[in-house]
């Protein structure tokens, strides 16, 4: 279930350097990658399975793996929601040709970059 979990990590740490890399590589023209979207959809999915995996590993080895913070967990979810939808949206405009603005390009990565944040900050 630890092998499980770490893989899980380890995509969810991929998807964020999809949307955070993409999002710094465009810095000096903004747009959002339909990569970007792939690491948006990347980190809710595997975000989710970790998520129920978390009381599952709780129970089988509390001292390494504590009490799920769901506070924590539920607004991670949301930003990643937020991410999603706004790469979404982002991806479809570059795909039809229309421009994107620099407020939903930025708000795209810096979105994920608060949730990194969250993640690795908040204990």
């Amino acid at each position: 279930m630890t092998i499980l979990f770490s893989i899980l990590v380890f995509l969810h740490v991929v998807g964020a350097a999809m949307i955070v890399g993409y999002w710094i590589a465009t810095m000096r023209q903004p747009t959002v990658h339909p990569r970007q979207r792939d690491g948006a959809f990347l980190q809710l999915l595997t975000g989710i399975a970790m998520m129920g995996l978390l009381p599952l590993l709780h129970s089988q080895d509390p001292t390494n793996f504590g009490d799920p913070n769901y506070a924590k967990l539920g607004i991670k979810f949301v930003i990643g929601v937020i991410v999603a939808v706004l790469a979404v949206i982002g991806a479809r405009k570059v795909k039809n040709g229309q421009p994107v603005s620099t407020g939903l390009a930025h708000g795209v990565g810096g979105l994920a970059l608060i949730n990194i944040a969250i993640a690795t900050l908040w204990n």
